[in-house]
């Protein structure tokens, strides 16, 4: 039985994208030649994606229609900054004009500076590892910073733990060099540039400024705490330590890990999984806002990113609301949450695939038809009445727990490619 309870005084409710997965033809970024390089391992380009690039207005006007007030996008470095040190103005104007139709429509927008995605001549220069890549990022939120004169939150890096794997692998492949697990080197790397861009950002007085940790959820095999945290320090914690002088840190939470004695222990296999082979497991937020305010010490939180992969809506609007009543418990328990930001406003690119659909709004791959789901007007409602559903424990996961520790065994850390 579910029943509500009010959310937070000025609570932010809305659902987030990123430039690359909905806009299409960004051509000049470094994912876009390793989508058509001769040897790739992608399974399918991004090509047009979702059009949004051209029908970012219809997007926005659904989600304001659909009763939500904030709306999660990303700039795309490849395009304002094509070539190094060279600025378009004409990108530059293009974002601000989605700033104002989500000014517009009443919606509050929440711009991300970096989703993933680095210009194609930044990418040949080593990503991450470009020995001024600091500089440059510092020099891109610099000119960011142009046209964020109204604009109240900014996230610098969505997920940069997450990007120590993917940068790992690509050096590992592409220069010889290898880790045996994510790079502390790298973590530093873009713990710096997120430093040197929030210093920008807090220059302007007004922004709030912080990044994204895609929180896992580790839980122990009993006897293996140590373990779980030696495997999550690099991959998740360190990450939090970085945001404890932010102004909030973003909380992405989809899944759970559970660690044994060599790392992750796989679940078993009737588990019910989401189309992108995780366990369905709405309670992972609420433990992942906890463990994100224990780790910072208390800076305010936005959920950045939830949500479920599913073709079976009703199974979506299932997980959210598992999800935000986690939220709810996490409030109760003293947890500063600011908002909520589903993922995603629309299906979109996984990054190799479309297969794996996020959206509160179905698009057609043919045509760019945007179907609105009924997950997007529930959603809606919420925000409307300003409340948080509120929903009885489930022992089956508990059950799931008991299940996967009870024969733990090595396997292949989750796949963080997503968003």
């Amino acid at each position: 039985m579910t029943h509500t309870t009010a959310a937070p005084d000025g609570f932010l409710w809305g659902a987030s994208t990123a430039g690359h997965q909905i806009e299409g033809g960004n051509t000049n970024s470094g994912h876009w030649l390793l989508e058509h390089a001769p040897d790739t391992h992608v399974e399918e380009p991004s090509g047009d994606a979702c059009d949004s690039y051209h029908r970012y207005g219809e997007d926005i006007g659904l989600l304001a229609g659909a009763g939500l007030n904030a709306y999660r996008f990303s700039l795309e470095w490849a395009r304002i900054e094509p070539a190094k040190g060279e600025v378009s103005r004409a990108q530059l104007d293009h974002y601000r004009r989605m700033i104002d139709t989500c000014r517009d429509a009443g919606v509050e927008p929440v711009v991300t500076l970096h989703h993933f995605t680095v210009p194609a001549w930044q990418y040949q220069e080593g990503g991450w590892y470009a020995p001024d890549v600091v500089d440059r990022f510092r020099f891109f939120t610099e000119t960011a910073a142009r046209i964020l004169d109204d604009v109240s939150w900014v996230v610098t890096i969505n997920e940069p733990n997450m990007m120590v794997n993917q940068a790992e692998a690509k050096i590992d492949t592409e220069w010889g060099v290898n880790f045996p697990g994510p790079s502390p080197h790298a973590a530093q790397v873009i713990a710096a540039a997120h430093h040197a861009s929030t210093g920008v950002l807090r220059g302007l007085g007004h922004v709030r400024s912080g990044w994204t940790v895609a929180n896992q959820v580790y839980q122990a095999v009993p006897g293996y705490e140590r373990e779980r945290d030696d495997w999550g320090y690099w991959r998740e914690d360190y990450f939090l330590e970085q945001s404890r002088e932010d102004d909030f840190v973003g909380v992405q939470s989809y899944l759970r890990t559970i660690i044994g004695p060599d790392g992750p222990v796989p679940f078993p296999d009737d588990v019910e999984r989401t189309l992108t082979g995780w366990e369905y497991y709405p309670e992972a937020l609420g433990h992942a806002l906890r463990h994100t305010r224990d780790v910072t010490g208390g800076v305010p939180m936005l959920v950045t990113e939830n949500g479920m992969a599913t073709s079976d809506d009703a199974r979506r609007i299932d997980y959210t609301t598992g999800a935000l009543s986690g939220l709810a418990d996490a409030v109760d328990d003293g947890c500063d949450v600011r908002g909520y930001l589903h993922w995603s406003l629309l299906d979109n690119y996984e990054w190799g695939s479309f297969r794996p659909t996020f959206g509160l709004i179905g698009v057609d791959r043919e045509t760019f038809a945007r179907a609105p789901r009924p997950s997007l007007g529930w959603l809606g409602d919420l925000a409307r009445r300003n409340v948080l559903p509120r929903t009885a424990a489930r022992p089956e996961a508990d059950a799931v727990f008991a299940a996967t520790v009870a024969a733990p065994a090595a396997t292949p850390e989750p796949d963080p490619t997503r968003k």
